[in-house]
């Protein structure tokens, strides 16, 4: 197996390139958010991913020159970055890809001046999720914190009506400013 790159996706990507990728991150959140959606809801479109990429705000891994993870990575507003739709193919889950793209958009989020790094997490609000639950843990241990529970309603009320159960939106943030050198604040 070779190692993995990790680059921002170059906006003359071809179509296929771009159907593959996102038949790949409708797959991964059709399963990663089973139960949360109404059946045939999808995560994204071509055309909406042609948009992103286009802005620059699609990373991606490779392995063997194939696509097998992606992130979106955006600046949402003065001093704050935000990843989003971080999605994998599953036979490549466990072998840091998920972390190297996160790296990847916090360094390039940092490299832009920006001192936060966002992401929201959609969340069943009467039931647990289990790879919801992983995924708290996971954002928990590499350094997000939970700073508050908002709804879908508040950011994407056009998307409420494909739910298929209440949902909550955790919004986590983490600090991208390095670390003070020497103990000096």
């Amino acid at each position: 197996m070779s190692p993995t790159e990790v680059q921002l996706l170059p906006g003359t990507v071809g179509a296929d390139a771009l159907a593959e990728l996102t038949d790949m991150v409708n797959r991964v959140y059709a399963a990663a958010e089973a139960g949360l959606w109404v059946d045939g809801a999808a995560r994204t479109t071509v055309e909406e991913m042609s948009e992103l990429v286009r802005a620059g705000e699609i990373v991606v891994a490779r392995m063997d020159g194939r696509i097998v993870g992606s992130v979106r990575v955006q600046q949402l507003e003065d001093g704050v970055g935000e990843f989003g739709m971080l999605a994998m193919e599953p036979e490549h889950r466990g072998a840091g890809i998920g972390r190297q793209l996160i790296e990847f958009a916090e360094r390039l989020s940092r490299e832009r001046g920006l001192a936060t790094m966002q992401l929201e997490v959609l969340v069943p609000r009467d039931w647990r999720h289990p790879f919801k639950e992983y995924l708290n843990g996971w954002y928990t241990r590499i350094g997000y914190r939970i700073v508050r529970i908002g709804s879908l309603e508040e950011t994407n009320p056009d998307l409420v009506p494909l739910l298929a159960t209440s949902c909550d939106l955790r919004i986590y943030h983490k600090n991208l400013s390095p670390a003070p050198v020497g103990g000096e604040p």
